[in-house]
């Protein structure tokens, strides 16, 4: 490949300056067909309803954005990805406000899987209550090593994990393991929540940036040209919810999705170059 593509190329992955949604608790940058949400409440990105309305706007934000394939969803600085609710903040508000608060979090989390594109959690450190819960909400989580533990100890303050820990987290591992790991609330590595089906793959990075870095490339592999990122996210939406359907109903989504897939431009391409024995170059369309 000459100098001047490669720059070119590094150019186009390059993300746009980060902007801070109205709440000034989460960030957004897109670019090279990746959107970067990044949690910023320091010290412990802890989330709170501010938070969670700004990162319903961000997802939202990336749905509408036709050049966004692929969504990362990252926590400021070295040490944390999201150490769950402020505890604080509800130890302020009425059991009111507290449901509403765990209704709203659902729905963005919820908003995030029925996205029709592929969702990577960047765990970067500590990644404990509900920061354990929006990774769930992710496709895939990618952690760096040895950065922080997780896990779902909500049992210490005599509540359970309430923004979809106890039903994710049991689709993942099972029920007995998910009951085990909730009712103890014990905290384990990285490693372990690899082991446990909870991390895809470990990333070894001496620093947050350059975890980050590795993120974002690895999710533009998902990204046109390399991907149909269409079916990329039409398989996303037939698992996601096919799994909650019955067999023959999830059938029948798969078949309306791979219907539509079929009338994109990426179908043509693929199956043409397949034929004509190249390389597809896909377009996201």
């Amino acid at each position: 490949m000459s100098t001047s593509k490669s720059t070119e190329t590094s150019r186009s992955n390059e993300l746009s300056p980060a902007q801070s949604l109205p709440n000034g608790k989460v960030s957004y940058a897109s670019g090279g067909g990746v959107a970067l949400l990044t949690l910023t409440n320091p010290p412990a990105n802890g989330y709170s309803h501010a938070m969670m309305r700004d990162l319903d706007e961000a997802i939202l934000r990336a749905r509408f954005d036709d050049a966004v394939q692929v969504i990362v969803l990252a926590g400021q600085g070295e040490k944390f990805f999201c150490a769950g609710a402020d505890i604080a903040m509800l130890n302020d508000v009425t059991p009111s406000f507290k449901y509403q608060f765990c209704l709203h979090a659902n729905e963005t989390l919820l908003r995030l899987e029925h996205t029709p594109k592929l969702a990577i959690a960047a765990l970067g450190g500590h990644t404990v209550g509900g920061g354990l819960e929006i990774a769930l909400a992710a496709d895939l989580r990618l952690a760096r090593r040895s950065s922080g533990k997780c896990g779902l100890p909500e049992i210490s303050l005599g509540v359970l994990p309430g923004t979809g820990g106890t039903q994710r987290l049991a689709r993942i591992t099972g029920k007995a393991k998910a009951i085990e790991l909730m009712a103890t609330g014990r905290l384990f590595d990285f490693e372990e929540a690899h082991s446990l089906g909870l991390v895809n793959a470990i990333v070894d990075a001496p620093d947050e940036q350059t975890f980050i870095g590795e993120v974002l490339a690895y999710a533009r592999t998902f990204c046109a040209p390399n991907k149909a990122s269409l079916a990329v996210g039409a398989i996303k939406r037939a698992v996601q919810t096919g799994s909650e359907l019955s067999l023959e109903a999830g059938l029948t989504l798969e078949r309306e999705l791979q219907a539509r897939l079929f009338a994109s431009e990426d179908a043509r391409e693929g199956i043409a170059a397949f034929v004509e024995k190249r390389s597809a170059k896909f377009a996201g369309r």
